[in-house]
């Protein structure tokens, strides 16, 4: 079974570019919501995200994963495949 990914971004948004790339890495599909500038849609992410306002958010089979930098230390830390495997 493949992972459910999800990642809220801004266009511009070094840190948005880097998880993206990692996703990529590792040949993960995944829905990207681009809010820029949509408040609207940043309530949204913030609601799902335990009020984190700062993009990227992640989500992964609904779990919310957190930033860029969690991503990538779930990664170092052996976890993130597994999360994606699943």
């Amino acid at each position: 079974m493949t992972a459910k990914v999800e990642i809220y971004t801004w266009a511009a948004c070094p840190f948005c570019i880097q998880a993206k790339q990692l996703l990529s890495q590792k040949g993960v599909a995944y829905t990207e919501y681009g809010i820029d500038g949509d408040e609207a849609a940043r309530a949204v992410m913030s609601n799902r995200a335990d009020g984190r306002r700062s993009v990227p958010q992640i989500f992964i089979n609904d779990q919310h994963v957190g930033g860029c930098d969690d991503m990538y230390a779930l990664d170092a830390a052996g976890r993130l495949d597994p999360l994606l495997n699943s």
